[in-house]
């Protein structure tokens, strides 16, 4: 398939996880990938993958995320897809009475102002083609509530999902599209942490998929790329759920 021939992605947290199969995906559909992570090591292995630019980038600083999509444009010409796709899940984000305001706060930076920058920057560019999509990266948690709490990281969600909204009602006219992608949970680094951490509470959550069992990586590169492709065209200020059916559950098959 060649639905992002030349057109050039810039992926947040493409070292590992979601981005980095979505990178792959992206470049596998035609499209020239800018990987962008904190970890340098992984990230120049992503873009070696992909034959794409590595550009170290903290997305919590402005001043990290307006050089990115600089160095971007500098080195493509263009910016026509961005996926907003870096986040955190500590251990000390958990229920609101054991949560700290610092595990709060630094949540609320890497999930939430990461994507407001990352917006607020990359639209823009956007305009000036008077194209573009954007894809960030919210969660099932933004759209239903989690008895094992993680109250800053479901916090953060509810709010790129919210802001996503308003941002893709804002340009549509301009031809700018902007979705929030809302995955279950994934089996990525991050979930096999937690599994082995905390083996029960990891189980508690896989009962409630009614699929049976939690996503791939790649199964969620998929949906970005059709989100990033002129297959979703009509598509903007939404919420795109995959997520095995939890959000669809009153009670799963056993």
């Amino acid at each position: 398939m060649d639905r992002l021939q030349d057109r050039v992605a810039v992926v947040t947290g493409a070292g590992s996880g979601i981005g980095l199969a979505s990178a792959r995906r992206m470049a596998s559909e035609g499209a020239r990938v800018v990987v962008a992570d904190m970890d340098e090591v992984a990230g120049k292995a992503a873009a070696d993958a992909v034959d794409g630019l590595f550009v170290r980038t903290d997305v919590a600083s402005e001043e990290a995320v307006k050089a990115l999509y600089e160095q971007t444009y500098e080195e493509y010409g263009r910016i026509d897809i961005a996926f907003n796709n870096a986040g955190i899940s500590p251990d000390d984000d958990a229920s609101i009475l054991d949560t700290g305001l610092e595990a709060w706060q630094r949540v609320q930076q890497i999930n939430l102002t990461s994507v407001f920058l990352c917006c607020k920057y990359v639209i823009p560019y956007m305009q000036w083609a008077g194209k573009g999509s954007i894809i960030n990266t919210a969660s099932f948690v933004a759209v239903m509530g989690a008895a094992t709490s993680q109250i800053s990281y479901s916090a953060s969600k509810g709010g790129v999902l919210a802001m996503t909204r308003e941002l893709g009602v804002q340009f549509a006219r301009e031809g700018i599209r902007i979705n929030a992608l809302c995955p279950g949970p994934v089996n990525t680094p991050l979930l096999r942490e937690l599994f082995a951490k905390d083996p029960e509470r990891a189980a508690r959550r896989l009962v409630h998929i009614p699929l049976g069992r939690f996503a791939e990586p790649d199964e969620i590169a998929a949906a970005v790329a059709f989100l990033a492709s002129d297959d979703s065209s009509f598509m903007t200020a939404n919420q795109f759920l995959v997520d095995g059916g939890i959000s669809g559950a009153y009670v799963t098959p056993e």
